[in-house]
């Protein structure tokens, strides 16, 4: 073992990690990196199959936002938000809104997808309670969808629907109402799309009709459920939840931290619906993957609940130390240029009618993939034990973790959830590089699954 594995091994603590599983294992130490590769301390390259957790968009070190974070570095690494303003920041909120959907106009900063959904919940929270005209103090509570994932912190996990990650904190959250999710695979109503109707859309008019006095605020993942295993909403599905949200009066909030920046194949997913929430959430790919940076973008009517003079206390009163830092700003401004430049939406479509077609052929007809689902480049693939009575494996066989252990043999790096192996390359990687990720997805299947 190395030095720094060793260190890694006394003092770090891992996010979503048995730590005694890792203190068994030799840690894979990266050192650096270059397009969609990643090196090991011995020189390895890893093909990035996860877009290092879902933010790096047009490779490590893309030259133009290394550029203008350095350009940035010989200026200002940080100044406070409260009280000043810098110019990265200010012109990126001008740049969002133009490239938002219609309606939303004002930016919050932070500098996570967590905190960009909890300050949505409290924008929501306060904004019935100080509408000039018809304030709704009783419209305190939030829905969600079952399986959701929202982020970690409290106000986040309140809405979140994943009870492996959620159940231990139940006593800390707020009570929330959860409706079921249209998992068509595993349809909660037992029916089959298309021919279901969209039944899944019954409980939530239901649910949205007897509870929507109540309600603050419907949050949403826009088209794709990330972290439940890339579960996909039916055409259609999304607008109908924002005309069902209008009808009753509920704000709706676009959780698209995972789904922007081109991972559903268009800059945000509620454009492929024409769907325009009242509040949207964005962090992950907005730096390119560079620097820690997130954004709440809300609705002028919902901005101009805040305002009033000093006295009545209408202030947001939230915040954060990074807010609006330069840096992180400077590099997401840059990262928006790549797109402009180098028409990144336009070329990212052939790689991603390539990874569609390459993951039919190699894994379409596998005894024990159930289903392959997912939009754009967002890939989940659902492995069962037995693919006619889609019956699951078992937690405990870990065939997820065990499929992204054996994978780096084949260098290759990805992150699979349960029994889903996800896959999500950067929106950069070519066909080849494509290929060799979905070759490599099945052969390491095929191990670790072999004779089940």
């Amino acid at each position: 073992m190395s030095a720094i594995g060793d260190t890694d091994r006394r003092h770090l603590w891992h996010p979503f990690t048995q730590m005694a599983d890792w203190d068994k294992a030799d840690p894979l130490v990266i050192t650096h990196g270059k397009g969609c590769e990643l090196y090991d301390e011995h020189g390895n390259a890893y093909l990035d199959g996860s877009s290092s957790i879902w933010v790096n968009l047009h490779g490590h070190r893309k030259g133009a936002i290394d550029r203008a974070i350095k350009r940035q570095l010989g200026q200002v690494a940080h100044t406070t938000f409260l009280g000043l303003t810098n110019p990265p920041a200010a012109l990126l909120a001008e740049r969002l809104v133009r490239l938002a959907p219609p309606g939303l106009s004002r930016v919050f900063y932070s500098d996570n997808g967590s905190t960009a959904v909890e300050i949505a919940l409290k924008m929501a929270f306060q904004y019935w309670r100080q509408r000039r005209v018809d304030p709704r103090p009783q419209k305190r509570r939030f829905m969600h969808f079952n399986h959701a994932y929202h982020g970690d912190t409290v106000g986040a996990v309140s809405v979140g629907g994943i009870d492996l990650f959620h159940a231990t904190f139940r006593d800390l959250l707020f009570p929330s109402e959860r409706v079921e999710f249209p998992y068509c695979y595993r349809c909660p109503f037992g029916k089959s799309y298309p021919a279901c109707a969209s039944a899944c859309l019954e409980p939530v008019e239901r649910a949205l009709a007897e509870k929507g006095p109540e309600i603050a605020a419907f949050v949403v993942e826009p088209l794709v459920q990330g972290a439940s295993g890339i579960l996909t909403m039916p055409d259609g599905f999304l607008k109908s939840v924002r005309e069902l949200c209008s009808r009753h009066d509920v704000l709706m909030i676009a959780d698209e931290v995972a789904t922007g920046f081109g991972r559903t194949g268009t800059l945000f997913a509620c454009e492929q619906e024409g769907v325009a929430p009242d509040v949207m959430c964005l962090s992950k790919g907005i730096t390119g993957g560079y620097l820690p940076l997130a954004a709440t973008l809300a609705t002028d009517e919902i901005y101009q609940a805040f305002l009033g003079r000093y006295e009545e206390f209408r202030t947001f009163f939230h915040g954060h130390s990074y807010t609006g830092n330069p840096l992180g700003c400077a590099a997401a401004l840059a990262n928006l240029d790549v797109f402009e430049n180098e028409d990144v939406l336009a070329r990212v479509q052939p790689r991603i009618r390539h990874l569609w077609r390459s993951l039919n052929d190699e894994l379409g007809d596998h005894p024990h993939v159930g289903e392959i689902r997912g939009r754009g480049l967002m890939v989940g693939i659902e492995l069962v034990a037995d693919r006619d009575r889609r019956t699951p494996y078992p937690l405990e066989a870990q065939v997820g973790n065990r499929i992204g252990r054996k994978i780096r043999e084949r260098g290759i790096l990805i992150r699979p959830i349960g029994g889903v192996v996800v896959l999500m390359p950067p929106l950069a990687m070519t066909r080849p590089q494509l290929t060799r990720l979905v070759r490599g997805t099945r052969w390491a299947i095929d191990q670790v699954l072999a004779g089940a």
